[in-house]
């Protein structure tokens, strides 16, 4: 465990900070007296989430945040923005593999154009950004890195293949990169952040998609041509939009970061979830569809109602 006071003057770098959990993250290690580099592909998201830590008077003791415009699913990118990254600061030492998009709809059409993007974007930025950064923060005298997975990593809804394949290998590479920092670099702890509903623009990530996988695209168009499909992308959006807040999210992996814990859930029901999953797994039992959030009865296919007392 580290106390908070052991990270002020130091340096994070985020990606997909300049939105939904990276604003959020890039906000609360500013509040840590930590410099913060915001690292997005919307170059203008970047700046804006920067200059309103500096104006907001979030950064305190010379702590400073800059904003560096990055494409995670570029290996180049990602490998400039750990130049740039030490350019500016000397040092590294709190990396968070956060950014993340999404695609869906029944697994046997979704375009390959899709498959990749999501792919390159959600695992192999994290590969880039491990192969990237931990170097790096080895050589900075130590620190923490958190990869941001999924629930989806853990279960296997429908109409979400690409998103909940990328996942899977994110936390698949997180618990083993866990293990190798113990035995080589115990001074580097890792994370794996695995968020239920939040509300981001996750479904909305089309809008920066880049030309070489078809330019941008919305949400909607994931489910065309399938009721089913088009009818759960629109269930997936609402409880989106009804999701925990982002800086809720920020304050637990804060919290892992402090402690060295390695898994950072968002709620008891997507853990309930993944839990029986696995049971029913292991005793041999087919599949069983269960998502927090919807009624999966036959007549209804919708957000659940809150209960109220």
């Amino acid at each position: 465990m580290t106390d908070a006071s052991d990270w002020a003057g130091k340096v994070a770098v985020v990606t997909g900070g300049g939105s939904g959990i990276g604003a959020a993250l890039c906000r609360r290690f500013a509040e840590a007296a930590m410099s913060v580099v915001v690292a997005d592909v919307d170059a203008v998201a970047a700046a804006d989430v920067a200059t309103h830590l500096t104006e907001d008077g979030v950064l305190v003791g010379g702590a400073r945040a800059i904003p560096i415009a990055v494409d995670v699913a570029s290996a180049d990118d990602v490998a400039a923005l750990g130049e740039a990254t030490m350019d500016a600061f000397g040092g590294v030492h709190l990396v968070c593999n956060n950014a993340g998009v999404s695609a869906g709809g029944l697994s046997w059409e979704v375009p390959l154009a899709d498959w990749q993007w999501v792919m390159e974007v959600n695992l192999w930025g994290v590969v880039y950004g491990v192969r990237t950064f931990v170097p790096l923060i080895v050589g900075s005298g130590g620190g923490h890195i958190v990869n941001t997975a999924s629930m989806a990593g853990l279960t296997s809804p429908p109409f979400m293949s690409p998103y909940s394949v990328s996942k899977h290998g994110v936390v698949a590479l997180s618990e083993a990169l866990y293990h190798e920092l113990s035995f080589t670099h115990p001074e580097v702890g890792a994370s794996v952040l695995c968020p239920g509903w939040v509300r981001t623009r996750i479904h909305e990530a089309g809008r920066n998609r880049p030309a070489r996988h078809g330019g941008p695209t919305s949400f909607a168009e994931a489910g065309e041509g399938d009721a089913a499909a088009s009818g759960m992308g629109d269930v997936v959006s609402q409880l989106i939009e009804s999701g925990m807040e982002p800086t809720d999210v920020a304050d637990l992996v804060w919290s892992a970061v402090l402690q060295r814990r390695f898994w950072v859930f968002t709620g008891d029901d997507w853990i309930a979830m993944a839990a029986e999953r696995a049971r029913g797994a292991f005793a041999g039992m087919n599949p069983q569809l269960q998502i927090p959030g919807v009624d999966l009865t036959d007549d209804a296919v919708g957000p659940e109602d809150t209960p109220t007392d």
